[in-house]
């Protein structure tokens, strides 16, 4: 029986219009749910912004434990290089070659000519097999192309080495066995498909993606693209359904966990559609905590790979800090976990002088009004004040800080940990701001939870100040 595989393309639809969007951690949470739900391959988007792309594709590398994932390369020299230094060090890594195949897409999306699109495709395909052994020819338009066209373009890319040939119905334009008849026709003018895993992606213009996804199945592809929430594509949690109920009628068979299946959709839809106040630095999403321990044990290589599983990319001299205030902790606790870690690399990594100081707080907040923050704050000689509203104390505070500073930082992570026991216990917080793609963390500690992490924002909100200006 064939096992079909289910390509999850949702975060390659964030910023096409569609109707959410993912903040960077939620990106790595939603790779690890679909790698729980065991899909094939996760793709991702290409890289646009060297820094924070890369940084997020390292990520979720580090982060995914079975999936491939998948990330495009430009038909330009040198892209395939670019993306291989940052998807390395995943477990099953996979390069895709995008090209478009129809002569408008052709014209006016890759501004190329047939023959110097066959080139393009060669080029850029050799150039990934250098690389890596799983490499992906994405036939972009498929169904408008001209067939020898396309028999070409399918040709080149099989023999420069790929082993995945995708083809797209991206105008959606075709019925379940139009489509069907399109693979036929194709398996027969390209005996070499039969080398290859042949995989389709399909639009749902006409509200047909799912039937044509299943059709193409029954003539032989064996891979297929979905989202995991309602986009203008096949649904994973349809064709994974169809699959598991009717699979057997056509010799094929999916690999998705359906006792996990519902609950787990449920999860990425709430990950992906839980308003978020334009206002607010929080975010309301779904967490998968994913706690980890370290011992007294471990080397720093290890506790460095853990460390770069937080996001952080630190430099070797706060590397070597970093280490040094584990071990100490660990002698002490034996066990470190990553909420710990965090706490370590906040206390320890890039330590600097501080631009802004925290001089006085007033805070209103009860369940009858709404609450506010005015907050003075120094920076040098000046004395900055701002007054904010917010859904509660720490949000109108951090609300604050923005309007203060006039600039606004993705909130990757707010943590509140108890230090001492008792009425007057002190209380510490952990912000982690993202700047440029790269992960800043800040601590802070009071016996009043609200200052606390007023200190821990101004904290990471230093680092990036320090960086930035001696960069």
């Amino acid at each position: 029986m064939r096992n079909i595989r289910i390509s999850d393309v949702t975060m390659k639809q964030t910023g096409k219009g569609i109707d959410f969007s993912l903040s960077f951690r939620e990106k790595i949470e939603l790779a690890k749910l679909l790698d729980r739900l065991e899909v094939s391959v996760i793709e991702l988007h290409p890289i646009e912004n060297l820094k924070i792309d890369s940084l997020l594709i390292k990520s979720i590398a580090a982060a995914v434990k079975s999936a491939i994932v998948a990330v495009p390369v430009a038909l330009e020299e040198g892209s395939a290089e670019t993306v291989w230094n940052a998807l390395k060090e995943a477990k099953n890594p996979r390069l895709q070659v995008c090209a478009p195949v129809s002569p408008m897409q052709m014209e006016y999306l890759s501004h190329k000519k047939p023959e110097a699109m066959l080139e393009a495709i060669k080029n850029t395909v050799t150039e990934c097999k250098k690389f890596c052994n799983d490499v992906e020819f994405v036939a972009g338009d498929a169904t408008r192309s001209d067939a020898p066209f396309l028999e070409s373009a399918v040709k080149t890319a099989i023999e420069a080495g790929v082993s995945v040939v995708t083809f797209c119905d991206t105008a959606g334009v075709m019925l379940p066995d139009e489509f069907s008849a399109f693979i036929d026709k194709i398996f027969e003018t390209v005996p070499e498909l039969k080398k290859v895993s042949v995989g389709v992606s399909c639009s749902d213009a006409l509200s047909m993606a799912d039937s044509c996804a299943v059709s193409a199945v029954r003539s032989g592809a064996d891979e297929v693209k979905a989202t995991s929430v309602a986009t203008d594509n096949v649904r994973l949690i349809k064709i994974a359904k169809i699959l598991d109920a009717k699979g057997s009628t056509f010799d094929a068979c999916g690999s998705v966990r359906m006792a996990e299946i519902n609950r787990v959709i449920a999860q990425i839809d709430r990950l992906c559609h839980t308003e978020k106040s334009k206002n607010s630095p929080f975010d309301d999403s779904v967490r998968d905590e994913g706690e980890w321990v370290l011992t007294e044990h471990d080397n720093i290589e290890a506790v460095l790979k853990a460390v770069e599983r937080l996001g952080y990319d630190l430099s070797e001299e706060d590397s070597a800090k970093v280490f040094d205030a584990f071990r100490q902790i660990a002698v002490l606790k034996k066990k470190v976990g990553s909420k710990e870690l965090d706490a370590i690399v906040a206390s320890s990594a890039l330590q600097v002088p501080p631009t802004y100081k925290l001089e006085s707080y007033v805070i209103n907040a009860s369940n009858i009004l709404t609450s506010s923050a005015h907050l003075r704050i120094m920076k040098g000689d000046h004395a900055l004040e701002g007054i904010c509203i917010g859904d509660g104390p720490i949000d109108a505070a951090f609300l604050a800080i923005e309007q203060i500073i006039g600039l606004h930082y993705e909130l990757d992570d707010f943590q509140i940990q108890s230090v001492t026991e008792g009425r007057e216990a002190m209380g510490q917080t952990v912000v982690k701001l993202v700047s440029d793609g790269k992960i800043y963390s800040g601590r802070g500690t009071s016996t009043d939870i609200v200052g606390a992490s007023i200190l821990a924002y101004l904290n990471a909100l230093n680092k990036i100040v320090y960086e930035e200006e001696n960069i």
